[in-house]
């Protein structure tokens, strides 16, 4: 009797094709360093995902998992446990000034999702204004407000209606081929125009104080103080997503501490267990918070305020706080950025380098006269090879990860990356923009 057929199984990643994926299996990481299931290191110059800001192995934040899992796993989110009071207090202390309100879910998704429901049912409102180049997650809420959206990425039956799209304050790529300062900030201008448009039924603007994975790209001094005078203006909420550019990454606590905003919802993940645990948090006002004292807050987790996460939190804040990693991270990012300034000269596949403490982005081009980018959204999307990925290969060969996304390099290393490390992960940097150079016009 013949036998059966053994049962096959996969894994599934997400955002990519499945065919062709076969990964690294990690099984160890120290520091700024990994370590694959063949006994090879390699020196994480992206944080994994911009998450693991603290670096990786990290024993106070393991002891603690370790700690409350023994004491406490799981109780429902109505209830209250010590963990989450101690982690409250820990974040009036690290939060904005006047965000005193927290709820806390499981991914950075899900923050947004319960900030844009909130900003809905407090303002009355439905419509939302977002950013071209943005991304706020992948349910069908933070998906829809994100620019990535309009490229075609998810079916049109599983977008929300009712975001509007606002230029991005780019000037490398100025949306309205202005020039700045003499533009006076015109993009922010145009979000007074689109609210004017909007007709006063948007509920909020959400923004990434530094836009992540569509380029690290930094606004100018004034934009964000005149987006919250604009919203402000209108009964507009302004959102920060702060996702990526939390706990340190651009050289304060949060990007708006550094770029200004006063947002009436911050959102953030990622490192506030610098990737360990899965954990959300939506942060707001008092005048946000006061609108559900008599009526229902419309979002919810079997997960949420898992105490296990907020553990790893609790441990992740004590750690950014007795290392002074915030202030290292400033420190550290004015020399990457110099850095990569001084090896952009040498390479004319580098149109421009931009960050904001130890987040940076480098933008490749074919021609640095023209601007034109190395590849573009509609080439990935249709499958075809990409210059950054070539630049991506190259590192891992040399043992060194970052990331990248159509035309930009992201580097993202984690805040307590020694000197040394990154000295010799941006050597191997310069070494793979040879790559994209042959590629480029001299």
């Amino acid at each position: 009797m013949a036998s059966p057929d053994p049962v096959v199984g996969s894994q599934l990643v997400g955002w990519r094709a499945q065919a062709g994926w076969t990964p690294v299996e990690f099984v160890r990481g120290e520091g700024a360093w990994l370590w694959d299931a063949s006994g090879r290191k390699y020196l994480d110059l992206s944080s994994q995902l911009v998450a693991a800001n603290l670096g990786h192995g990290q024993p106070r934040i393991a002891e603690a998992i370790a700690a409350q899992a023994r004491a406490l796993a799981y109780v429902t989110p109505d209830r209250s446990t010590p963990v989450r009071r101690r982690l409250t207090e820990r974040l009036l202390r690290v939060l904005p000034r006047g965000l005193r309100h927290f709820f806390f879910s499981p991914s950075g998704t899900e923050a947004n999702e319960a900030a844009l429901r909130i900003a809905r049912t407090v303002t009355g409102r439905s419509a939302v204004l977002a950013l071209e180049r943005s991304y706020h997650g992948a349910t069908a809420g933070s998906i829809s407000a994100s620019g990535d959206l309009r490229r075609g990425w998810v079916p049109s039956g599983g977008q929300v209606p009712g975001t509007v799209f606002a230029p991005n304050c780019y000037c490398y790529r100025c949306p309205l081929k202005l020039t700045y300062p003499s533009c006076g900030v015109a993009c922010a201008d145009e979000v007074d125009h689109l609210l004017d448009r909007m007709n006063g039924d948007a509920a909020a603007m959400i923004v990434e104080p530094v836009v992540g994975t569509n380029g690290v790209i930094v606004p100018v001094p004034e934009y964000l103080p005149k987006l919250r005078a604009i919203t402000r203006a209108r009964g507009t909420l302004l959102i920060a997503d702060e996702v990526m550019t939390g706990w340190g990454r651009t050289g304060g606590w949060f990007a708006v501490d550094r770029l200004g905003g006063e947002p009436d919802l911050l959102t953030t993940a990622k490192g506030i267990t610098s990737g360990t645990v899965p954990l959300g948090l939506t942060a707001t006002t008092d005048a946000v918070a006061d609108a559900f004292r008599d009526r229902t807050l419309p979002v919810g987790h079997t997960y949420e305020a898992h105490p296990v996460a907020l553990a790893a939190a609790e441990a992740a804040l004590e750690e950014y706080e007795s290392h002074h990693l915030v202030e290292r991270s400033r420190a550290e990012g004015e020399r990457l950025l110099a850095r990569l300034k001084e090896i952009a000269r040498r390479h004319p596949s580098v149109g421009e380098v931009r960050g904001l403490g130890l987040f940076a982005g480098i933008e490749l081009v074919r021609d640095r006269a023209s601007r034109a980018p190395m590849n573009t959204i509609g080439e990935k999307q249709a499958g075809r090879p990409l210059v950054v990925d070539e630049i991506l290969s190259a590192l891992a060969a040399e043992g060194v990860l970052a990331m990248g996304w159509v035309s930009h390099l992201i580097l993202a290393p984690p805040l307590v990356i020694e000197r040394t490390d990154l000295d010799r992960g941006l050597d191997a940097v310069d070494r793979a923009l040879e790559r994209a150079d042959a590629h480029a016009v001299r």
